[in-house]
This record gives structure tokens, sequence and C-alpha cells, in this order.
């Protein structure tokens, strides 16, 4: 005899709805296919770039987009301005994604701590009020000049800048999972506070500290090209965005161009994290497809 088990939509899996969810997002998958391309390019740099980042060529300063051999021109030194982009695009991702970890490694068992323990709560979040009381920007660039230029202090500098917001969110969320029944169950069954904050408050957390690194990355990018561009971060000949545009900036009458296209590689980076994370905070919401339906 054959059982037939009947099933529905609303049956799937977390991951499935989360997928579907991110299908249906329009300018979610406009964001992941930019991500996407933007990753590839600042991966294949190397083998794509059809000059070396730091060859100069005096006989051929700024020529225009669409010069043989040179499809996106030349900056003062006859540098290829689309090798440049390309090995600028790495190095902004690899600062980028070094800075959140950072972030995230330190941020989130700071934030578990402060929203469980509310005897640690007063130390965390005042030290964290302090830190949110001054701007990003100024907490980097304070941190870069004290440690001196270098893409490592630039990762630390960025990395230490997005702290406090990553705790602040880890801490509400904490609070929030804190009060469920079924933490309160754990704890009646006498589970030690460890025990419950890594078996059931922090898979819960995953999804908002997933969100929450997509949302700090693009600033994490764009303090990456600010730093370099004040001379604190990645220092010449390495190729940046940041340092494309310092180089470019005294030259914008005779080469816009120069200027225009690391600012375009900064723009699509951010507008590409900033799509994909919003999609992915709906998406990974379960009440999200209930509003969408009520609307």
């Amino acid at each position: 005899m054959t059982v037939i088990v009947p099933t529905t939509p609303e049956l799937g899996s977390a991951r499935g709805r989360v997928w579907g969810q991110l299908r249906r997002n329009r300018l979610g998958l406009a964001g992941g296919v930019m991500l996407l391309v933007v990753l590839l390019l600042g991966v294949l740099a190397p083998l794509i770039a059809p000059h070396g980042p730091t060859e100069v060529n005096f006989a051929a300063p700024f020529q225009q987009p669409g010069t043989v051999g040179y499809l996106l021109g030349t900056d003062d030194l006859g540098r290829d301005i689309l090798s440049r982009m390309l090995h600028g695009i790495r190095v902004s991702l690899v600062v980028g994604v070094l800075s959140v970890l950072l972030a995230v490694v330190v941020g989130t068992p700071l934030g578990l701590l402060a929203g469980y323990w509310r005897w640690l709560d007063g130390v965390i979040s005042r030290v964290t009020d302090v830190m949110l009381a001054f701007p990003f920007l100024i907490i980097a660039v304070a941190l870069a000049a004290i440690s001196g230029p270098s893409l490592g202090n630039a990762v630390i500098a960025l990395g230490i800048a997005q702290i406090p917001t990553m705790i602040r969110v880890v801490r509400g969320e904490t609070m929030r999972v804190a009060s469920t029944d079924f933490v309160l169950g754990a704890r009646t069954m006498d589970a030690t506070g460890l025990r419950v904050i890594f078996t059931h408050v922090l898979p819960n957390c995953v999804s908002a500290i997933i969100v929450q690194a997509t949302v700090i990355m693009p600033v994490a990018v764009i303090g990456e090209a600010l730093l370099s561009f004040l001379g604190l971060g990645i220092q010449p000949p390495t190729a940046s965005l940041g340092i494309m545009l310092s180089d470019a900036q005294q030259y914008l009458g005779r080469a816009p161009f120069a200027a225009v296209v690391p600012g375009l590689a900064i723009a699509a980076i951010c507008l590409g994290f900033n799509l994909f994370g919003d999609a992915l905070r709906d998406a990974l919401d379960p009440t999200s497809s209930e509003r969408n339906r009520s609307l």
C-alpha cells in the first residue's frame, strides 16, 4: 500500500524559504549579481588585468578611454587604469572582509555577554556608548594615524571602529532570544550560562550577525578608500581605489575619467552590498513573508 504524504509550500525548510524570498526580491538579486561580478573581478585581477598595476609608460600619459591597449585610459604616469582598478577592487575586498571579520570576532562575544548578563552589560555598554559618540571615520582615521599607514593597520583600525555597532546589534538580539520560552526552559534545567549562550542564543543570533556584516562591509570599503586617499591606508605604489582618487584629483580638468572609474567601482561595491544586505535581512526575517502578503 502506498502512502501519499501531502505537501504544502509552507512546509519547506528554512533554507528553502530564505532562497525563495531572495529570488522574489529583484533588487536583492541585482545586488547579488553585482557582488558576484565584483568578487570575480577582484579574485581574477592578476589573470585578467592587461597590465601590471604598477607598470608605468611615460610615453603614454593621459590616454583616453578606448585607446588601443588601454581600454579605460591611463593616468598621469601612463599606468593602465583598468588594471589598477581591478587590483584596487581586490585590495578593497580584502581589507573590507578582514575588518568585518575582526568586528564580528570581537563584537559578537562581547554582545552576547552584555545581553545575557546584566552585570556585564553596564560595563560593556558604557564603553560602547563612548565609542559610538565619535563618528566611525574619526575613530578609524585616528587609529590609523597612531598606528601608521599600512594595509594591516588599516584593517585593524576599520575593524575596531566597527566593533561598537556589532556589539549593539548582538546585544539586542541576545536580549530578545534570552527572553524566549526555550531559553527560559533551559535555565530551569540548570544549564550553565555559557551552555545556554552557545547552544541556544548564538545560533538564533547568526542571521542578525550575517546581515549586520553585509551592512558594515560597504562602510569598511569606503573607510579603506578614505584612509588611502588621506595617505593613512594602503601606500603607493600598491593599487588602491582611494589612491587612484587621490592621484586623479589634481588632473580632474584634463583627465576626469581617472577619477570617475575608481569612484564608480566604489559605488558598485557599496550598492551591491546594500541591496543584497537589505534583501537578506528580509529573507531571514520569518515574519517578512506575512508582511509582504498583507501589503
